[in-house]
Parts: structure tokens; sequence; C-alpha cells
């Protein structure tokens, strides 16, 4: 891992780093010493590592937990070169949307190919992070994705046998990708929060109920809202705070007053 900066604001020390060549951030409280657990954050499509939603999400598990965070920015985004790939991919569903056009199949199967490439990259990712000082590997993994942050968290997870609790959504079933998410869902054995916005103009709702049906974890849990894609209420991000909160620290999951 080679370090590429690091800056600290408000108690919050932040790395950026490369590693194999993939470019990640770490945070850690800013006198962090010792093992902690760990917070994975896959972002979504057409966002990347630091983006400001999975900023605030980073600050509030370091300031409010102790925890440290990370994440890397998946294929063609953030950072990283755009391929070939990666622009007939933007231009079609550019196209497409003007067009009027449904877009689903067309972005499962594009996040479905950078998955089978982030999977590999996130493991090696973990590894490395696991021998920084104030991260370790006494501390219980978890992770948080929606979106393409599911598309690759789902097999990634059902793969890592370090991370003990998940949250995911905004994704569902699909038949255009070889429904390689069912087959992941199915070997899911931690406990899960899935998100499903009902209303998903990219997701169709029948798709996103079948996934959560096929995730095998006896300890799962379905949370629909109205609102389309990108609506995911702000409820939520307290709701996975304290879901992730209890399963990688053991405190009770106390509703807020």
């Amino acid at each position: 891992m080679r370090l590429t900066s690091q800056t600290v604001s408000n108690g919050v020390t932040e790395r950026l780093f490369t590693h194999g060549g993939i470019p990640g951030a770490l945070w850690t409280p800013a006198d962090a010493h010792g093992p902690r657990p760990l917070v994975l954050l896959g972002h979504g499509g057409g966002q990347h590592k630091t983006a400001p939603g999975l900023l605030a999400r980073a600050h509030r598990y370091v300031t409010r937990h102790g925890f440290a965070v990370t994440a890397i920015d998946a294929p063609g985004h953030g950072d990283r070169p755009k391929t070939a790939h990666d622009e007939q991919f933007t231009a079609r569903l550019r196209q497409q949307m003007a067009a009027g056009e449904p877009v689903t199949a067309l972005i499962a199967q594009d996040n479905a190919r950078r998955a089978t490439q982030a999977i590999p990259e996130w493991q090696a990712t973990l590894d490395a992070l696991q021998n920084v000082e104030d991260v370790g590997t006494a501390g219980p993994v978890g992770y948080w994705g929606v979106s393409l942050g599911s598309r690759i968290g789902m097999p990634f997870v059902a793969a890592e046998p370090r991370i003990t609790a998940a949250v995911f959504g905004l994704v569902g079933c699909d038949t255009h990708t070889g429904d390689t998410l069912t087959d992941a869902a199915a070997r899911l054995t931690v406990p899960v929060r899935f998100l499903l916005q009902w209303d998903d103009e990219l997701v169709p709702r029948e798709a996103g109920l079948a996934l959560f049906d096929a995730i095998a974890s006896p300890d799962k849990t379905l949370h629909a809202n109205p609102g389309r894609h990108v609506d995911l209420p702000r409820a939520e991000m307290d709701s996975d705070e304290r879901f992730l909160t209890h399963h990688l620290t053991g405190k009770p999951q106390s509703n807020p007053r």
C-alpha cells in the first residue's frame, strides 16, 4: 500500500492510498492506536471513493464509534482510467435515456462486468488494510454498498469470511446477467439489511423483492421506502448505522428518541 496524501479534519484522519494500482481512501480517528472495527463502503455507479454521501457516512462511523472506514474506486470510476468499453457504455446509456428506452438490462450487464474485476481488488485491499496498525486483524469487518456497491458487494461478501454483517440494496435479480446476484445471495450467511425503493425507475420492484427472497441468511430485514432510485430517506443512514454498529460491537440496536 502506497500512501499518497494524509490530512486531519474535525478529529478524522483521511489517508488516500493506492494498492495494486487501485486508488482508495482510509478514514480513522485522529488519535487512533491499535485495532478497531472496519467498515468497507462501496460507492454507486458514476460516483467515487470520496463522493459526498460516502464521505459523510465515513465521518459518522469514525467520529461516533471510533471505527476505521475505507472505500476504493470501482473499475472505470474516480481516479481510475476509463476504457473504451466504459466510454461506449456511457454513450449508449445517455442515448437510451434520451430516447426514453429502458436501461435496466444495460446497467446490470455493465455492473456485473465491473463486479468480476472489483471483487479480487476488494479482497487485496482488505488484506493490505489489516496490516495497518490502527486497523489490524482483531476487529470485525462490515460492508455497506447499494446499487453498483451491491452488485460488487454481494458476491464479495459471499466469498469473504472476514465480513460479519452487510447492508445492500437498490439492485434486483436480472436474467440478462445470468442471474449472478441470485447465486451470490444464495451463499450469503451474515446478517443483511436490504434497501428497496418502491418506485425505483432502474430496478423493477419485483426484481428487488425476488433478490431479497433469494438471500440465504437467516438474519435479514427488508427496508422498503417510496421514491425513485436516488431517493433513499436520510433516516435509513441512521438505521444502517445502528445495524452495523450492533453487529460490529455487540451494542443493542436502540432506536433514536
